[in-house]
């Protein structure tokens, strides 16, 4: 067994015994002999925020990650001194924080360890840069399993990875290659199902072993700043992701129209080529909400700036676009040409908004545009700025959203991809070196972006996406995961990468569809995009080096594949923004890896392929050539086929027949879900009826939900929406919908017709509201077992 003095000789260093304990209300700080600090804060009776400072000094408290909005306040807390150590209790957990050496354990209630230190904190001084490289270890017990990390493409479970946070621009990635664009230091660890999080809010590069140099270690540390984490007690794994997702921020709901499907590619251009484009989806009826344009619609990749030979007349073209229904998208990167004539570089130049070396020049750099320097959006004088830029796009133009690229930041031909160490920021007031600003840079451009197109765009709803993020930056923008591949390994990429940054409070996020790098057979493009329009953000896109990725370029069979699942998409968007709403309210992820819908189930532990859509649909995409079917997981409980309508016992293994325009769909039993007609684009149509799909179940009650309001705008925020609650119970021979409505928004829709899926009986009588009413007057068709009721009952009651 290595001892600590040993350890010392190798260069690290250890709390020694406590010496002093005192409080300030929610804030307990345990100083030892040798000036280090343990201040606990308690932020909720289960989410308790770990500092640790070395010399007595805590440096100036301060965090991009962490939400102003994020819930506060406990029930209790009470602080104990023992012989041996200090108890502080909540009301959810117990700490114990060792006299002898400021290690912690924690139990829950029930006295079970839910984490405890092995090591726990310790440091080496940095003498290359100042400073500490500060780390702590924990104990992991066998069978305890890792989730989390962002856009990390390998397996879903962490046990036995070693993984790094340092936002890189990866073209065309591998598997299990590492870093990626995204920093989110926050994961989840469940034991005897009982899950807990660990965020890491520390922007320098930080590392995480889940078990891989010391078996039963888990261990993160950073090459400088604090050892600051928050640590959520579930012990349910969704109940931690929420808590997480509420510290550092909620999202906004989107536009309705973001929730369509979107097509991108590098790059459409001139005008008469967009336009092509746009005018081949209305011919083939394949619904489409977006069209992105790339750096090529730019004069000389200018950012705000538009070509005069490829785009002339910019807000004609984006009106006759929006007369259509296209919502127009362009990409902006943070390079900014050096150029004495381009209005952007003298503004910035005049104002002194542009990264500086150490040593006083400008950060240069080469991208798109060539030589670049780069503002420093970590100054808060830079993104209001930067903001303001948006005023012509937005305001005048009328493009609908901005794409975030680059912002890693990405720099070519230096082997670092990325500005050097020295580079110096703002920090909002902390001024700092680029070891420390370069993780959030990709999020503060993303957020002054968002401000300035909110600002521009209000009163209707922003709508952002990027590339490289931070935790927290859920807040501002989607996100996409990069410059994928077009191969069957980079689809099982995708699938997990979703699913992992749903875990990680950042669910508006989807991969490029067909793979951006390479060119896609149209079975792989294929069975993509019968993933993709299961994902929060749903877009095609491709580099365009290797051949065109529209859908009609692979030929009629594909085409009415994409249209099939597109049209899916359309009208389950009423199910996706009710998804979208509890996100934003709540905090719940949108996709849910079987194991954080049933922990409790060991099987799901290391599943990978099959994840909950929302609450009630289960997804598992066929991620090989030449199938014609799969073997998949079905989680416990009962299911119904979606497509065969097959009532399916859950809790095993089995094979699913899946031709290539069949992807496994399952719905939970009891589910009501609902679906709008099928639209080109949002707004197309008058949504005059609602649709239920109501999946008969036998026994308990099952909830389902449907949120609307006006698809845009802020009246939602002043109580102008409509949440509808249904509970379905099932008899042997009846079955009863309870509905109740809140908020003031009035839908077009003045009936819903319902479905039923499963129905073990023939209708014979209804009742809605305690009225019996004739079979004819509700429009009953026995054969599709359908009805139409009024939007406004409260309980329909049917019997056999």
């Amino acid at each position: 067994m290595i001892t600590n003095t040993e350890l010392e000789h190798k260069g690290n260093l250890f709390p020694g015994k406590i010496v002093s304990f005192s409080q300030n209300v929610d804030k307990l700080n345990f100083t030892t002999e040798n000036g280090v600090i343990l201040q606990l804060t308690i932020i909720r009776g289960s989410v308790i925020r770990f500092r640790y400072a070395t010399d007595n000094n805590f440096e100036n408290d301060f965090s991009y990650a962490i939400s102003e909005d994020g819930a506060r306040g406990y029930s209790k807390l009470e602080v104990e001194e023992k012989d041996t150590h200090y108890e502080v209790i909540t009301a959810r957990i117990q700490l114990h924080i060792d006299k002898n050496n400021l290690k912690t354990t924690i139990f829950d209630l029930e006295g079970n360890v839910i984490c405890k230190d092995d090591w726990g904190f310790h440091w080496e001084q940095s003498y290359e840069y100042g400073g500490n490289i500060v780390k702590m270890s924990k104990a992991a017990p066998q069978g305890e399993c890792y989730y989390g990390l962002g856009d990390k493409p390998m397996h879903l479970n962490l046990k036995g990875k070693r993984i790094e946070n340092w936002a890189t621009d990866q073209y065309a990635f591998g598997k299990d290659q590492d870093p990626l664009y995204k920093s989110v230091p926050f994961y989840i660890g469940m034991y005897e199902e009982r899950a807990y999080g660990i965020f890491f809010d520390n922007t320098f590069r930080t590392f995480f072993d889940f078990c891989n140099e010391r078996r039963n270690v888990t261990s993160f540390w950073a090459q400088g700043g604090e050892m600051n984490y928050y640590f959520f007690y579930g012990p349910n794994m969704q109940n931690v992701i929420t808590r997480y997702t509420d510290l550092t921020g909620k999202p906004e709901l989107p536009p309705l129209w973001a929730l369509g499907y979107h097509q991108c590619k590098w790059s459409y251009y001139p005008e008469s080529k967009v336009k092509e484009v746009t005018s081949k989806f209305r011919e083939l009826q394949i619904p489409c909400d977006a069209i992105y344009l790339d750096i090529d619609y730019m004069e000389g990749f200018r950012c705000f700036t538009w070509s005069k030979e490829y785009f002339p007349e910019p807000k004609r073209m984006v009106e006759e676009l929006a007369e259509d229904g296209f919502k127009t998208v362009v990409i902006i990167d943070p390079g900014i040409k050096i150029d004495d004539d381009y209005w952007v570089y003298q503004e910035a130049m005049e104002k002194d908004y542009f990264c500086k070396r150490a040593d006083g020049p400008y950060m240069r750099g080469k991208v798109w545009p060539g030589e670049c320097f780069f503002p420093d959006f970590t100054n808060p004088k830079v993104r209001e700025w930067w903001s303001e830029l948006f005023k012509e796009i937005i305001a005048e133009i009328g493009v609908k959203g901005v794409w975030n690229d680059m912002n890693e930041p990405a720099v070519m031909e230096v082997p670092g991809k990325t500005f050097p160490n020295d580079v110096r920021h703002n920090y909002d007031g902390n001024p700092c070196s680029h070891r420390k600003a370069h993780n959030i840079y990709g999020t503060q451009m993303a957020r002054a972006t968002y401000e300035g197109v909110k600002k521009f765009a209000y009163p209707k709803r922003p709508f952002i996406i990027t590339r490289s993020a931070y935790s927290g930056a859920q807040r501002y923008t989607s996100s996409w995961t990069g410059d994928n591949v077009a191969t069957w390994e980079h689809l099982w990429i995708a699938n997990i990468q979703a699913q992992r940054m749903s875990m990680s409070g950042m669910s508006f996020t989807g991969s490029d569809i067909g793979g951006f790098a390479e060119h896609p057979t149209g079975e792989l493009y294929a069975r993509w995009i019968q993933l993709g329009v299961f994902h929060p953000f749903c877009r095609t896109h491709s580099s365009g080096d290797h051949g065109n990725q529209e859908p009609w370029t692979f030929g009629d069979e594909v085409v009415d594949v994409t249209r099939k699942f597109v049209e899916l998409r359309y009208q389950l968007l009423p199910y996706l923004y009710t998804m979208f709403w509890e996100y934003a309210e709540e905090g719940i992820p949108m996709l849910k890896p079987l194991v954080l819908y049933d922990q409790n189930d060991p099987q799901t532990h290391y599943r990978t392929d099959e994840f909950i859509f929302g609450n009630q649909i289960l997804v598992c995409p066929v991620q090989e050539p030449n199938s014609k079917g799969r073997r998949m997981y079905i989680p416990r409980g009962n299911w119904y086929n979606y497509w065969t309508r097959e009532y399916v016992k859950g809790g095993m293994e089995q094979w699913v027949d899946a031709e290539l325009d069949i992807i496994p769909l399952f719905v939970k039993e009891g589910a009501i879900i609902p679906k709008y007609p099928i639209q080109q684009y949002v707004g197309e149509k008058k949504i005059d009826q609602l649709k239920l799909e109501v999946y008969y179940k036998l026994g308990n009650k099952e909830e389902s939900k449907v949120y609307e309001d006006a698809q845009d705008g802020y009246d939602y925020a002043k109580g102008r929406f409509s949440l509808r609650s249904f509970s379905f119970t099932g008899k042997e021979n009846e079955a009863i919908i309870q509905h109740h409505k809140t908020g003031s928004f009035i839908t077009e829709y003045e009936t819903i017709k319902i479905e039923f899926v499963g129905l073990p009986f023939k209708i014979k009588e209804v009742e809605i509201d305690n009225v019996k009413v004739s079979l004819d007057s509700i429009q009953y068709n026995a054969k599709e077992n359908t009805l139409v009721v009024p939007s406004d009952y409260a309980e329909l009651h049917i019997v056999g």
